[in-house]
């Protein structure tokens, strides 16, 4: 047997044609008179009753649906601890020297905003550049380091 001998089980049902006129005789499954029977009749969209359940709020944007910008750049997160690890105490830190020890990776080809947060015993550091946690910020400043 080839493809080209293949022949269907079953025919394929024909469509009812719903119009003017047709098989179906007098309103043609339209029903009878009034705006559903009319040519281009629509009816009300079924997305605008879904908004009109959703409950109003108040303050910026309803809902919030498209107001909120989640595409914002976020701070990639350093570890003090971590810091502590790779640098010397006196060490000057910013984001490229971070990307150059590897502690932080490129987004989107740029060097990426950083944060860095608590959770070491403390060296003196002079960060630049960089967020710092109110954590890391006491810990840093304990030590005798800036944070400019």
């Amino acid at each position: 047997m080839q493809l080209h001998e293949l022949q269907p089980m079953h025919s394929r049902p024909k469509n009812q044609r719903v119009g003017r006129g047709g098989k179906r005789g007098k309103t043609s499954g339209r029903g009878g008179k009034g705006q559903t029977a009319r040519a281009g009749a629509k009816m009300r969209p079924e997305m605008r009753d879904i908004i009109k359940k959703l409950p109003k709020r108040r303050g910026y944007g309803k809902n919030r649906g498209r107001t909120v910008f989640t595409m914002r750049p976020r701070p990639v997160t350093v570890d003090l601890s971590s810091i502590e690890a790779v640098f010397n105490a006196g060490a000057e830190i910013t984001p490229k020297v971070l990307l150059s020890k590897g502690l932080v990776e490129r987004h989107g080809g740029r060097v990426p905003s950083v944060k860095i947060i608590g959770g070491g015993e403390g060296k003196k550091f002079l960060i630049v550049d960089c967020e710092v946690s109110e954590g890391a910020k006491k810990v840093i400043e304990k030590a005798g380091g800036k944070i400019s």
